[in-house]
This record gives structure tokens, sequence and C-alpha cells, in this order.
């Protein structure tokens, strides 16, 4: 298995007379098989909500979206099932598939719906299922819940018990570092959206909303056939810059496909910045913008930095191997014409689309609802641009509804971030 890498700037061409010149350089990664390669194990773990709102039909529909995958895992593959309410517990420990019906069995006896939603426990007892796993397979945990974290009670200066969702970050952060994908699920519009989107986004994973119970199967179905496709994990992308070339301070990285994501920049020892990726999947691109600045630079065809990737390619079990070193050129000119790469402008405007909403978000957090309807029209309108229509009606009718005096409900908000993230999956 092998890296492909590619790099665009948005205008290849910079001003010589120029102090300082903004661009946006889109980085495009995936992985290639090779003729001898085979999909990589799975060691999946599901971190299941079985709380009292599960309840009846809901719980029912996620037990057939949940023996929906495991008719679907292969030989060699791994499962563990943990499930929460106000505790959790592990009902499948980790273990090799071997006997699918059993398995099947087993979840529909102990997964009733009774009791809290003790999320941070459940993601607890799950990264600890996966690492029981990892070796020469993709690590990667469904987390579904219905509801919010249970948050800690403060007394004046005093932290009375655990925070749910702090805790739930915490985690998050620790199962990236171990190597593992946390992908979330919101089940119905009662969930918090703010810290499923933190839980998926720290470690490179998938923020999905299962809006009806109806949707759980289909929902399910569509992110492990995402992760089937990985081919390698772990993956860093490297970036070095030449002098009076530098990174914005504010949001300098963001991936862009296949969903879009704040990412977070590590400064390296040598003054170069590694930004994690996570699991790389085979001719699905993975494209990260860098927002730029280049001071004044020599006439002519110039370097102004360099991209590699390290990663892990569990199907041979080797760990931090590097992708060949691949320089990035701009054409320094004194006759300035503008050379606006398409491409490259699609995934400016993905991630305006994005961030428009979040500013609108903010507004509307502060009672400023025309402030809000404005940024949402703008943001539909930027999805327009880009071709994006589902993603266009869902903001545009957000924004309308606010200008006639109108309340977002649970389910706008919710939907409203999700196309904000990516297209629209209907």
């Amino acid at each position: 298995m092998k890296v492909k890498l590619l790099s665009a700037l948005n205008d290849n061409n910079v001003d010589v007379a120029q102090t300082s010149s903004q661009r946006q350089l889109a980085i495009t990664i995936f992985a290639i098989a090779g003729e001898s390669d085979r999909n990589l194990p799975l060691n999946l773990c599901l971190i299941l909500d079985k709380s009292g709102s599960m309840h009846g039909h809901p719980i029912k529909t996620v037990i057939q979206a949940v023996e929906g995958l495991i008719d679907r895992l292969k030989v060699g593959d791994r499962i563990s099932v943990v499930a929460f309410s106000g505790s959790a517990e592990v009902i499948i420990p980790n273990q090799v598939i071997q006997d699918p019906e059993s398995i099947k069995s087993q979840i529909k006896s102990k997964l009733t719906a009774s009791g809290g939603t003790a999320i941070a426990e459940g993601l607890e007892l799950g990264i600890t299922e996966l690492m029981k796993g990892t070796r020469g397979a993709v690590s990667q945990a469904f987390l579904l819940t219905d509801g919010h974290g249970e948050s800690g009670l403060r007394i004046w200066k005093w932290d009375i018990g655990r925070d749910d969702n702090k805790r739930c970050l915490q985690l998050a952060q620790k199962a990236a570092k171990l190597n593992l994908t946390i992908n979330t699920f919101g089940f119905g519009n009662s969930w918090n959206q703010d810290l499923l989107e933190k839980i998926a986004d720290v470690g490179g994973g998938t923020l999905a909303h299962i809006e009806r119970p109806e949707q759980a199967v289909d929902q399910f179905s569509r992110l492990f056939g995402r992760i089937q496709s990985i081919g390698l994990t772990n993956a860093y992308l490297l970036l070095s810059l030449v002098p009076n070339v530098r990174l914005a301070e504010l949001k300098p990285i963001a991936q862009v496909a296949p969903d879009t994501i704040e990412l977070p920049v590590e400064p390296e020892a040598d003054g170069s910045f590694a930004v994690r990726l996570g699991d790389l999947m085979q001719d699905v691109e993975r494209v990260v913008l860098a927002n730029i600045y280049l001071g004044q630079l020599p006439e002519g065809k110039q370097a102004i930095g360099h991209l590699q990737i390290r990663y892990d390619d569990p199907l041979v079990n080797e760990e931090g191997l590097l992708s060949p070193l691949m320089p990035v050129y701009a054409d320094v000119v004194r006759a300035y014409q503008p050379t606006s790469n398409p491409q490259v402008q699609q995934s400016i405007l993905a991630l305006a689309k994005y961030r428009q909403t979040q500013l609108a978000e903010a507004k509307l957090q502060q009672g400023d609802r025309t402030g809000a309807a404005t940024m949402l029209q703008t943001a539909a309108k930027t999805a327009l641009q880009i071709g994006d229509k589902g993603a266009a009606t869902v903001l545009q009718t957000s924004a309308t509804r606010l200008q006639a005096g109108e309340e977002l409900s649970e389910a706008d908000l919710k939907k409203t971030r999700i196309v904000s993230k990516t297209v629209l999956q209907e």
C-alpha cells in the first residue's frame, strides 16, 4: 500500500513586487493499493446508548443496524460491543468473528433500554476493548447516543462529581494518540452536537445524524463502507516552509474533504509542522487546505515548501513510514497575472460554507437573529457555488425561518451543522 500526494495553489503566480501575498495550498492525500494488497482486518467497537429514551423502536432499529454490520464483517475481523446508560458494561468482549449469529443473539438479549447517559464511561470501556485487537488492523469505534453527557455539579469554587463531556474529549484525545478513530452518531434531535462533533474531529472520525430511527441501518452501512476502504493508518501531514513563507496564525489548516474539520498543527523540532490525518482510505481523497503567506521571493520558479506523509501500514506491520518528499513551487513573476485554480477554489468555498455556518450559530447563541439569518443566507449561496444544493436548501430554510421570527428547532440546528461539514446524505 502506497500514499498518493498531490498539491496545488489557488494561484500559482506571485507578484515579485508584493511584500506579502496570501495563498491557499490544497493538499490531496489517499492510499493506493498494489496488486498484491488486500483489505485490512477491522477492529470495530460499537459503543451504544441504551438509556431510557432509547426504549422501544429506537433501540430496535439500532440492533437491526448492528446486525447488518456484523453480517458484513469478514474472517479475521474483530468486534466488541459496549453499552451505556447510567453506567457502562461490555456486552461483547473484543473477539475475532467466528459465530456471528451467537454475537447477534447476545446483543439482542442484553441491549435493553433504561437509565441515564454516562457517555464517558462507555467511551472509556470502548477504548479499552479496542486496544485488545489493534495489531495489524484498522481500529475504529462507532459511538451512538441520543442525549447529552452527565454534567458535573459545581458549587461556588468546588467541582462536585466528574464532568462527563470534559472526560469524553480527554478520552477522544487519548484515542487519537493510540491510533484509534472514534466516529459519532447523533440519534434523534436531543444530542449534544458540539460534543459529538469535537469527539469525531479530534481523531479524524465522522459525525453522522440519525434523525429518524429508520435511518440507522443506512447511516451505519454508509460509514462502515468507508472504513472498509481504509488502507493506511495513523497518517500525519508533514509540512516545511522556506524562509519568507509562513502559515497563517489563526486556523491555518483545515480538512475540506470528505468532511470539513479544523485541524490542529503541531510544531516539530526541526521547524516543520505536523498535522494528524488519521486513517487514509483507498482511492478516496482526503483534501487539506493550508493558509499561507509568502514574503518577497526572488523572481522565477521557487520552491516555497515541502510535503511528506508519515504513516503506518498494518498489512506489513510497519510504523513511521515516509512518502517521498514533495516540493511545492510558485512562479514569482514581474508582470503578474492571476492564474486561478478552479479545483482549489472549490475547496476554499467548502471551507467558507463551514465557517459561515459557524458564525451564524455563534450569532444565534448571542441573540443576534438578524445576523445569524444573514450568515446562513451567505452560507447557502456559497453552497450553491459548489453545487451542494442539499446544503443550500437546508441553510436557506433556516435563514428564512429566523427572518420570519420563528425559532430553529433542535432538528434544524442538527441538520444545519451536518450540512456545513459535508454534502447532505439523503
